[in-house]
């Protein structure tokens, strides 16, 4: 597990790959966890996505993103944000949430200090790739999640905010 002293204060920053478009995040995140569905192995081109749930209001972007939207296995739609120079995926929201902005899904490898978090579970194990194994402490969920909560929850027991942005 994670030390927490090692956790950077608020605001955490994060961008593509070539600079082009940052973010600062001025709140704490709602969780993390790896998505294994086929969505993020081909978004990702990799055994999965990380997904860092945040307030949509907590992010600060520079640059000029662009939006790729498409539509989901429900019906719904998932419009992402990524750097028109190096294509680097940015952030997700969809259309299924009640005020789709109020939280987005930020892609947690563009975060700059990811190598300090750990996903806290792993949705969409149907799908995982062939030779991945979870951790056996982390939740894990076959398809999407019923309700984010007990990843919400399970996230602030191991990373309790350690300071707030004011500012």
């Amino acid at each position: 597990m994670t030390n927490l002293q090692t956790l950077p204060p608020l605001p955490w920053h994060g961008g593509c790959q070539c600079g082009q478009e940052r973010y600062k995040l001025t709140a704490w995140p709602l969780t993390l966890y790896a998505c294994h569905c086929t969505e993020c192995q081909k978004q990702s081109a990799s055994m999965h996505g990380l997904p860092m749930l945040v307030p949509r209001n907590a992010l600060e972007f520079t640059g000029n993103m662009k939006i790729w939207s498409r539509p989901t296995d429900s019906g719904n739609t998932t419009n992402c944000h990524f750097c028109p120079e190096c294509g680097t995926r940015l952030y997700h929201h969809g259309t299924h949430r009640q005020e789709p902005e109020a939280v987005v899904s930020v892609k947690g490898g563009s975060l700059d200090h990811i190598r300090l978090l750990e996903p806290v579970g792993h949705i969409w194990l149907k799908s995982a790739q062939a030779g991945f194994r979870a951790d056996p402490a982390a939740m894990c969920f076959e398809g999407q999640p019923e309700s984010y909560e007990p990843l919400h929850q399970a996230f602030a027991r191991r990373y309790p905010p350690v300071s707030s942005f004011k500012g």
